[in-house]
């Protein structure tokens, strides 16, 4: 059951980063999007589950997982990873997936960790958390874009926690660990930098491109 409860936490997250990505696509293309996105970050849990303790020792592998997951929110949150029209449109579909496995990779690769440690080494128990996540990740992706059309504010601060994750995923790298553990403070401080960054830049990015728009009207 505890195993469960891990999943749902962290299923949250997948909902977040797979309704963003997916918000800007055709009705069709979200369902196919949230489907595929889903069942495939599953997937990538499980492979993840066997390599994730060695790759967490590699110096600079969570910096550089950091800077993606930044990279990722500002794109999400300004839409440069839309296609344009509808000749683009299973181009579109297909950067969207990409984005939510590339986030998910990321997001995933600490905390597959504690799953891992509470199957105790059961794969089918492993297995069978993660099967009964993939429901709950549709359901929540699928209300988190009509929350997002309804409530724009929503895709703000999507971006807001993927920048987030990605400012702590940085300052949790192997190299800088000794240094984090005796100032605890950076974790938040990295973390609040990270939403502060990607929400910032996407902003002013946003109404830069309005004004271009404005002048060559």
């Amino acid at each position: 059951m505890k195993i469960i409860w891990i999943n749902i936490i962290l299923s949250g997250d997948n909902a977040v980063v797979i309704a963003l990505a997916a918000r800007s696509l055709p009705p069709e293309q979200q369902k196919k999007a949230i489907m595929f996105g889903s069942g495939a970050a599953v997937v990538l849990r499980i492979v993840l589950t066997v390599v994730a303790a060695k790759l967490l020792e590699l110096s600079f592998l969570q910096v550089v997982g950091g800077c993606l997951l930044l990279w990722i929110g500002y794109q999400l949150l300004t839409g440069d990873e839309d296609g344009e029209g509808e000749s683009k449109g299973h181009g579109s579909m297909m950067t969207a997936i990409r984005t939510i496995l590339l986030a998910d990779l990321v997001m995933s690769l600490d905390n597959v960790i504690a799953v891992a440690a509470t199957a105790q080494g059961n794969m089918v128990l492993l297995i069978l958390g993660l099967a009964i996540s993939i429901p709950l990740v549709i359901f929540g992706s699928t209300l988190m874009i009509k929350l997002m059309e309804r409530f724009p504010v929503i895709v703000t601060l999507g971006a807001a926690l993927i920048g987030w994750v990605g400012g702590e995923t940085i300052v949790n790298d192997n190299l800088l660990h000794g240094y984090t553990m005796a100032h605890p403070w950076l974790h938040y401080a990295a973390a609040a930098a990270g939403a502060v960054l990607v929400v910032g830049l996407g902003k002013f990015m946003q109404a830069r491109s309005i004004k271009k728009e404005v002048a060559a009207a």
